[in-house]
């Protein structure tokens, strides 16, 4: 039988993980069928019960419904772990398993898709939620000269530094003043709003790539404002969604399908 899956969320309809995984499908001759779940913003852990029940073997979880996927989760990796917040499910027949494939997914686009090391240079991540606490750990993995994390609450982003321990620093926005980074990460969702990060001037370095986790035709508001404010590249989460799905099928088949060409596909699209 054909096994199912589902990307979940609220809302679900712009997802393209449909056609990134059954890409995927028809790479490594894996016989499974992915469609989308909406869940009613107070009804997540229904929505998830009855795809289980009806059969489902696995789910890709998307906003708003991380955090509490990883609390239902009943066995998790240390990256979820380390994320407290689960954007994969594999349902086994005892457990429900939940993983965390956004940080591996992020540096995966950086450093193989885009070209661009990680290690030796100055990061900074803007947002303390879970998007950006998912991509921390792994972040650090690859020893960037020094990882800075700044959020309007600063409290949030200090909750992180005790977390993580002193390799990652915290900061509010305006603290950041003065200083130059290699590369900028918009983990924020200010993009779906239009809205911008109240960045500082002049935090941009030379040849420095500012890189967004959302992804749209057009470049986000955070991408323009980068742009014009010095960037020397620019990037936003398409290859990351790309990358981190590679992961999550990996988790579920144990096969790992090849990404550059679904990823060049989606982009000529």
């Amino acid at each position: 039988m054909t096994d199912r899956y589902a990307v979940i969320g609220n809302p679900v309809a712009h997802s393209q993980s449909p056609q990134i995984h059954a890409a995927f499908a028809r790479q490594t001759g894996e016989d499974i069928a992915y469609g989308r779940l909406l869940a009613p913003t107070d009804g997540f852990a229904d929505a998830v019960k009855r795809f289980r029940d009806e059969g489902g073997r696995g789910l890709n979880v998307t906003l708003p419904f991380k955090e509490e996927a990883y609390r239902i989760a009943t066995a998790r990796s240390e990256r979820a772990a380390a994320a407290e917040a689960v954007n994969t499910m594999r349902f086994d027949a005892q457990a429900i398993y939940g993983d965390n494939t956004d940080g591996v997914g992020l540096v995966r686009d950086i450093r193989d898709n885009l070209g661009i090391a990680i290690a030796g240079r100055r990061v900074l991540v803007l947002g303390a939620g879970g998007a950006a606490r998912g991509v921390v750990a792994p972040l650090l993995e690859e020893r960037p000269q020094s990882l800075t994390l700044a959020n309007r609450t600063l409290e949030r982003a200090l909750a992180l530094e005790r977390f993580f321990g002193p390799r990652l620093r915290a900061s509010s926005y305006e603290a950041l003043r003065g200083s130059r980074f290699d590369l900028v990460i918009n983990a924020t969702s200010a993009s779906l709003a239009g809205a911008l990060p109240p960045l500082p001037g002049g935090v941009y370095a030379a040849g420095s790539l500012a890189y967004d986790m959302m992804y749209a035709k057009e470049l986000t508001p955070f991408l323009e404002a980068a742009r014009g404010a010095g960037a020397g590249a620019l990037a936003d989460g398409l290859g990351m969604l790309v990358e981190q799905a590679a992961e999550s099928f990996f988790v579920w088949r144990g096969v790992r399908p090849q990404t550059a060409a679904v990823l060049a596909s989606l982009r000529g699209a």
